[in-house]
């Protein structure tokens, strides 16, 4: 009968040493495992899988746009009227440093030195000096590229409150890359449209919900 290989030497086996006969047993394991290695087969490599997009690319995220419309104007001159400074008040609540909406930049049309076209900046304006910002006026009303150029080229922190007449928010919409967006109602003051980074939808649409102003 064969010896076992792996069993200790009998004590009648003189020519074996206890060192050499471990020895023996290490270099005997080591073959069966090599050996089992080599028979194994290769396994294919994985492809369509980007290890830089396992996780999320933190420089990749930019500012969510929030998008309203001024406040109540009056029948007749420029300005706002009295429901339309409540609506400015409450959106120093709604939108300042203790709200949810983190805003670190805010946008406005530019007003006509002739008054017109101010009803934008006049609702945001105390909202912005309660969070130390000034109102970027720099794009005029129809200017939608300079719009879409100052809210892609945005780098600092927050997101961007912009606050414009309610025909053309549509337009900036569309402008940013948006397929077929929403309607501003006429008669609506409270909306805000929510448009996430890579600004590909409308994502939300909700009432600012202002007391005594909002019945949504």
């Amino acid at each position: 009968m064969p010896p076992n290989l792996l069993s200790s030497p009998s004590s009648g086996r003189s020519k074996w040493s206890n060192t050499a006969w471990r020895f023996f047993q290490a270099f005997f394991l080591l073959a069966i495992v090599f050996s089992c290695i080599r028979l194994t087969p290769a396994l294919p490599a994985i492809t369509g899988f980007d290890a830089s997009n396992d996780s999320p690319d933190i420089a990749s995220v930019g500012p969510t746009v929030y998008m309203i419309r001024h406040g109540e104007k009056p029948d007749e001159g420029n300005g706002l009227d009295t429901e339309g400074l409540k609506r400015a008040k409450c959106l120093r609540t709604l939108f300042g440093a203790s709200g949810k909406y983190n805003i670190g930049y805010v946008m406005a049309q530019q007003p006509k030195s002739n008054g017109k076209r101010r009803r934008p900046l006049d609702t945001v304006k105390p909202l912005a000096r309660d969070l130390g910002l000034k109102v970027d006026t720099s794009c005029d009303r129809d200017d939608m590229d300079c719009v879409v150029k100052i809210i892609t080229g945005y780098k600092g922190p927050g997101n961007i409150l912009l606050c414009w007449e309610h025909e053309r928010l549509t337009d900036i919409a569309t402008a940013l890359g948006v397929k077929n967006p929403p309607t501003y109602p006429w008669d609506s003051f409270d909306l805000i449209w929510t448009l996430p980074y890579r600004y590909k939808a409308v994502t939300r649409i909700k009432s600012e919900k202002c007391p005594k102003l909002d019945k949504r």
